[in-house]
């Protein structure tokens, strides 16, 4: 199967840096694809699973939210303002997010932006608790 050069990096570091077969992530637009010989293409990231089928067929689940996504000259390379692998997402830290967005939700004094930071938390905590349960 070919493959093609992936890189990840977050502002913690790096979390990959290999060869992939395939690459599945979220987009602010939706779901896309990543396959070897894939048109160049630059994408702003949204807030979901990302799934790497890596070099040897294996796959990697992610917590993948924000950043940008770039392929060109046949190297991608997502840089993402968080990035977890399955195995290191905490589903209990994740948990105590999702009820803690869900009580501020259901406050009745909020203004536009607390609720929509709100949102974004919940948001962020399913993400990160369906990554964690599929391990």
């Amino acid at each position: 199967m070919s493959t093609f050069h992936l890189q990840i990096v977050t502002p913690d570091g790096e979390a990959f840096d290999g060869r992939a077969q395939k690459l599945f992530c979220r987009t602010i637009t939706g779901d896309v694809g990543i396959l070897p010989h894939h048109c160049d293409y630059l994408t702003a990231l949204g807030m979901g699973e990302a799934r790497v089928v890596m070099e040897d067929g294996s796959v990697r689940r992610a917590a993948c939210i924000g950043g940008m996504l770039a392929v060109a000259k046949g190297e991608v390379r997502l840089v993402a303002t968080t990035f977890e692998w399955a195995e290191n997402i905490d589903a209990e830290r994740a948990e105590r997010a999702r009820q803690k967005a869900e009580q501020k939700l259901a406050q009745k004094n909020l203004d536009a932006r607390e609720e929509q930071l709100a949102q974004a938390k919940l948001h962020r905590a399913l993400v990160r608790s369906h990554v964690a349960q599929d391990r």
